[in-house]
């Protein structure tokens, strides 16, 4: 009789092992589950780029703002009835000396010649 009790929880145990740890388990179900929650997430964000690229398409086969708009942004072309304008930018040290006079010739005008020459 005292062996009885030890065979039938060592019995119990073998019988919940694959129940837990086996190929289809309760441990492998909830691998797979959290698995499956993160491809869904991939795919939605991949469904989001599918469809913004279907909108582009479209846009370009039936508009021509769509081809324009490229033309301009990554060609860099210009209508013929346009003028073209490139600003430059001058640099950190020329800007702060051409500042600082431009600032006292401000001064200057505002002042007005007898007092501009008077310094």
């Amino acid at each position: 009789m005292r062996w009885l009790v030890p065979v039938l929880a060592a019995l119990l145990l073998l019988i919940q092992w694959p129940l837990w740890f086996g190929k289809g388990g309760w441990f492998r179900v909830w691998d797979l589950e959290r698995q499956l929650l993160a491809q869904r997430a991939a795919n939605d964000s991949l469904s989001a780029q599918i469809a913004t690229l279907a909108a582009e398409t479209r846009s370009l086969k039936e508009g021509h703002e769509a081809v324009e708009e490229r033309a301009r942004s990554e060609l860099g072309m210009i209508r013929s009835d346009e003028t073209f304008f490139q600003l430059v930018a001058a640099p950190a040290a020329a800007s702060s000396a051409s500042s600082a006079s431009s600032a006292s010739s401000v001064r200057a005008r505002l002042q007005g010649p007898a007092t501009a020459a008077a310094k």
